[in-house]
């Protein structure tokens, strides 16, 4: 990964060249290798780079040929040797073999039409000096993240929000709702972030600021249609479409300048992922996990038993609850916004290990969700039974003897656990499944939250920070 950020201002107010890099500086984990920053009056933009593409001429800022277009990016352009030849044919010269020129020269050719051609995980800025506008892009799933704000005439944007935050206009205020809706989901929501007036720019969306304001809007939606109108007796045709999509994903994220692993749990997305990278690269692929001295949290035979059947060179990792206890007091530091999931300590540690053999390494997160590997499905269709078999009353007396009754476990997802969490949610898995099981708090006050969860700068505006922001209209 790597980390970007910038200050822009269109009114006159230079950018403060030792203020650029101190926001660049608080990134420099997410990019090791260089470091690279422009600076043109009130245009400041940095970055740090991990480098995994082009390692020797693939330096940032990127321009095209003039200099009037100039980019810093976050991330990967899959299909970069597919548009390249196409955008050389129509008269653009390149002068590095990066995935981040290709970014520059198809803004050039087709504008913001060029999102849709494009096959990444990104979150980018690229100042149009021709136009005098900036423009900001988050890729279609949100896998890279960008926050920005508005102080003023000044629009200020980081990768993380310690990078924002080494501004002096930022000041850190926890936004009111946002541990309502983090203890309501374990994690604080698109577009909130929470900082007062600090936003996460939403997947598929473009952020533009000029002299007219700010304005965010998407360039792309999720369409389930093609998905909901398979005709009954064409399962096999549709499972070997998707077999071929996900190979093809595979060998996509492949393309690399440096070693490229696998993170193995032994779950059905990860081991999918792993598969699929042996069929590409046989023999040469090397897999990651992590095993836990608790026996009711370690899964590190499944992805022992994966690896031996796909044929990865596995190098496994156990780590003890006092290995877990020296990465706790960091996560402050390492997390930007709280976060509900305690396997990103596991995670930490495993890609901490990984980085010792190799540079990347790709996962399967978003797999549980695409392919139903939740057992928060299967309480789903129970609940329904549940509440059409037992009346209100005697779910709740029901609820109430087995808190009383059942001894609590320390165990990773005991019986206990699941029982209470089920029988207190029956009430509210109708309207709200997931969040009802695994979130902190029930959600009861609906109308509210989503009234208050909503995208700022949807207009063309230009408001100083505060309460000015938050009146703005939801795309």
């Amino acid at each position: 990964m790597c980390g970007i950020g910038g200050i822009v201002n269109l009114h006159g107010q230079p950018a403060d060249q030792m203020l650029l890099t101190a926001m660049r500086e608080r990134l420099q984990h997410r990019g090791p290798d260089e470091a690279g920053q422009y600076l043109c009056n009130g245009i400041g933009l940095a970055m740090r780079r991990l480098s995994i593409i082009d390692l020797q001429g693939g330096s940032q800022p990127v321009y095209n040929e003039d200099r009037t277009l100039v980019i810093v990016f976050n991330g990967e352009l899959y299909n970069f040797p597919v548009l390249r030849p196409r955008l050389e044919a129509l008269g653009h010269h390149f002068s590095t073999n990066s995935d981040t020129e290709v970014v520059v020269h198809a803004y050039e050719q087709w504008g913001l039409d060029c999102l849709a051609m494009f096959n990444e995980m990104f979150a980018f800025a690229l100042w149009d000096s021709r136009v005098q506008r900036l423009v900001m892009a988050r890729d279609r799933m949100g896998i890279k993240p960008l926050y920005y704000t508005l102080r003023g005439d000044t629009l200020i944007f980081a990768s993380e929000l310690k990078g924002i935050m080494a501004h002096p206009l930022v000041e850190c205020q926890v936004d009111p709702l946002a541990p309502y809706e983090y203890l309501s989901f374990e994690y604080v929501p698109t577009p909130r972030s929470i900082i007062t007036d600090v936003w996460k720019l939403p997947p598929g969306h473009t952020l533009v600021f000029d002299r007219a304001g700010l304005a965010c809007r998407p360039y792309w939606q999720l369409d389930l249609s093609h998905s909901e109108t398979v005709r009954p007796g064409h399962t096999q045709q549709q499972a070997a479409l998707l077999l071929e999509h996900l190979r093809e994903a595979v060998r996509m994220e492949l393309i690399a300048d440096v070693p490229v692993g696998v993170l193995l749990s032994g779950g059905i997305d990860s081991s999918g992922v792993a598969a699929l990278m042996a069929e590409t690269a046989p023999g040469r692929v090397q897999s990651f996990s992590v095993g836990m001295e608790e026996p009711s949290f370690d899964e590190s035979h499944w992805a022992q038993q994966a690896a031996a059947f796909i044929g990865t060179e596995h190098h496994a990792l156990t780590v003890t609850a006092d290995d877990m206890l020296t990465v706790v007091p960091r996560l402050g530091a390492i997390m930007d916004e709280p976060l509900g999931d305690s396997s990103l300590i596991p995670m930490y540690l495993v890609a901490q290990f990984a980085r010792q053999f190799v540079k990347v390494a790709l996962g399967g997160d978003g797999g549980d969700e695409l392919f139903g590997g939740y057992s928060t499905l299967q309480a789903h269709r129970l609940a329904e039974w549940y509440r059409r078999l037992l009346p209100p009353l005697l779910r709740a007396g029901t609820a109430a003897l087995v808190d009383r009754a059942l001894p609590s476990s320390f165990n990773n997802i005991s019986l206990d656990f699941k029982l209470r969490r089920f029988l207190g949610s029956g009430e509210l898995t109708a309207r709200h499944p997931t969040s009802s099981l695994v979130g902190l708090l029930h959600i009861r006050a609906e109308k509210r939250a989503v009234a208050t969860r909503l995208a700022p700068h949807t207009g063309r505006h230009l408001h100083g920070g505060g309460a000015s922001l938050a009146g703005m209209r939801r795309p």
